[in-house]
Protein backbone atom coordinates (compact mmCIF):
# COMPACT_ATOMS: atom_id res chain seq x y z
CA UNK A 1 0.00 0.00 0.00
CA UNK A 2 2.97 2.32 0.28
CA UNK A 3 2.95 5.43 2.42
CA UNK A 4 -0.49 6.71 1.50
CA UNK A 5 -2.93 4.89 3.70
CA UNK A 6 -6.58 5.31 2.97
CA UNK A 7 -8.57 6.80 5.83
CA UNK A 8 -11.38 5.11 7.69
CA UNK A 9 -14.72 6.82 8.16
CA UNK A 10 -16.28 6.78 11.63
CA UNK A 11 -18.51 3.78 10.90
CA UNK A 12 -15.66 1.91 9.20
CA UNK A 13 -13.45 2.54 12.21
CA UNK A 14 -16.13 1.04 14.49
CA UNK A 15 -16.26 -2.07 12.27
CA UNK A 16 -12.47 -2.35 12.29
CA UNK A 17 -12.44 -2.00 16.09
CA UNK A 18 -14.65 -5.09 16.36
CA UNK A 19 -12.36 -7.05 14.01
CA UNK A 20 -9.19 -5.87 15.79
CA UNK A 21 -10.59 -6.66 19.25
CA UNK A 22 -11.58 -10.21 18.28
CA UNK A 23 -8.09 -11.13 16.99
CA UNK A 24 -9.69 -14.02 15.08
CA UNK A 25 -11.74 -14.29 11.88
CA UNK A 26 -15.28 -12.96 12.38
CA UNK A 27 -18.56 -13.26 10.52
CA UNK A 28 -20.65 -10.30 9.43
CA UNK A 29 -23.34 -11.40 11.91
CA UNK A 30 -20.81 -11.27 14.77
CA UNK A 31 -19.85 -7.70 13.76
CA UNK A 32 -23.51 -6.73 13.46
CA UNK A 33 -24.21 -8.04 16.99
CA UNK A 34 -21.19 -6.22 18.43
CA UNK A 35 -22.26 -2.94 16.85
CA UNK A 36 -25.91 -3.19 17.92
CA UNK A 37 -25.71 -0.44 20.55
CA UNK A 38 -23.87 1.98 18.22
CA UNK A 39 -25.25 1.18 14.77
CA UNK A 40 -28.62 -0.54 14.39
CA UNK A 41 -27.88 -1.48 10.79
CA UNK A 42 -29.46 -4.03 8.51
CA UNK A 43 -27.01 -6.73 7.39
CA UNK A 44 -26.98 -5.31 3.83
CA UNK A 45 -25.53 -1.98 5.06
CA UNK A 46 -22.79 -3.77 6.97
CA UNK A 47 -21.98 -5.95 3.95
CA UNK A 48 -21.60 -2.81 1.80
CA UNK A 49 -19.18 -1.35 4.38
CA UNK A 50 -17.20 -4.61 4.58
CA UNK A 51 -16.89 -4.68 0.78
CA UNK A 52 -15.61 -1.10 0.88
CA UNK A 53 -13.10 -2.02 3.62
CA UNK A 54 -11.89 -4.93 1.50
CA UNK A 55 -11.53 -2.64 -1.54
CA UNK A 56 -9.49 -0.20 0.57
CA UNK A 57 -7.22 -3.05 1.68
CA UNK A 58 -8.21 -3.05 5.37
CA UNK A 59 -9.91 -6.44 5.57
CA UNK A 60 -9.68 -9.78 3.86
CA UNK A 61 -12.73 -11.94 3.24
CA UNK A 62 -12.25 -15.72 3.30
CA UNK A 63 -15.13 -17.37 1.43
CA UNK A 64 -13.66 -20.89 1.40
CA UNK A 65 -15.74 -22.17 4.35
CA UNK A 66 -19.13 -21.22 2.91
CA UNK A 67 -19.39 -18.46 5.53
CA UNK A 68 -17.64 -15.17 4.86
CA UNK A 69 -14.92 -14.77 7.50
CA UNK A 70 -13.31 -11.36 7.87
CA UNK A 71 -9.81 -10.69 9.15
CA UNK A 72 -7.81 -7.48 9.29
CA UNK A 73 -5.02 -6.85 6.81
CA UNK A 74 -3.77 -3.67 8.52
CA UNK A 75 -3.23 -3.97 12.27
CA UNK A 76 -4.68 -1.47 14.72
CA UNK A 77 -1.22 -0.20 15.70
CA UNK A 78 -0.16 0.20 12.07
CA UNK A 79 -3.31 2.19 11.28
CA UNK A 80 -3.03 4.37 14.39
CA UNK A 81 0.65 5.12 13.74
CA UNK A 82 0.00 6.25 10.16
CA UNK A 83 -3.22 8.10 11.01
CA UNK A 84 -1.51 9.82 13.96
CA UNK A 85 1.42 10.89 11.81
CA UNK A 86 -0.95 12.26 9.13
CA UNK A 87 -3.01 14.07 11.79
CA UNK A 88 0.12 15.64 13.31
CA UNK A 89 1.41 16.75 9.89
CA UNK A 90 -1.91 18.17 8.74
CA UNK A 91 -3.08 19.97 11.89
CA UNK A 92 0.07 20.80 13.84
CA UNK A 93 2.76 21.29 11.20
CA UNK A 94 4.35 18.00 12.31
CA UNK A 95 5.07 19.40 15.79
CA UNK A 96 4.09 17.48 18.91
CA UNK A 97 4.95 20.60 20.89
CA UNK A 98 2.36 22.60 18.89
CA UNK A 99 -0.23 19.89 19.46
CA UNK A 100 0.29 19.68 23.22
CA UNK A 101 0.41 23.49 23.57
CA UNK A 102 -2.86 23.87 21.63
CA UNK A 103 -4.62 21.14 23.60
CA UNK A 104 -3.36 22.52 26.91
CA UNK A 105 -4.23 26.14 26.20
CA UNK A 106 -7.76 25.09 25.18
CA UNK A 107 -8.18 23.00 28.34
CA UNK A 108 -8.49 19.79 26.30
CA UNK A 109 -5.72 18.31 28.45
CA UNK A 110 -5.07 19.01 32.13
CA UNK A 111 -1.97 19.27 34.32
CA UNK A 112 -2.48 15.61 35.28
CA UNK A 113 -2.28 14.66 31.59
CA UNK A 114 1.01 16.55 31.28
CA UNK A 115 2.38 14.73 34.33
CA UNK A 116 1.34 11.40 32.78
CA UNK A 117 3.03 12.39 29.51
CA UNK A 118 6.18 13.45 31.40
CA UNK A 119 6.31 10.07 33.20
CA UNK A 120 5.79 8.25 29.91
CA UNK A 121 8.64 10.16 28.25
CA UNK A 122 10.92 9.48 31.24
CA UNK A 123 10.16 5.75 30.96
CA UNK A 124 10.93 5.82 27.23
CA UNK A 125 14.31 7.44 27.87
CA UNK A 126 15.15 4.93 30.61
CA UNK A 127 14.27 1.92 28.46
Amino acid sequence: MGTTQKKLGEAELEIMQVIWDRKAPVTANYILKELQGKRPWPLSTLMTSLTRLADKGFVNCDRSTGTNLYTFVISENEYKAKAGKHFLEKLYNNSIENMVATLYSNKAIQDSDLAELRNFLDELEDA
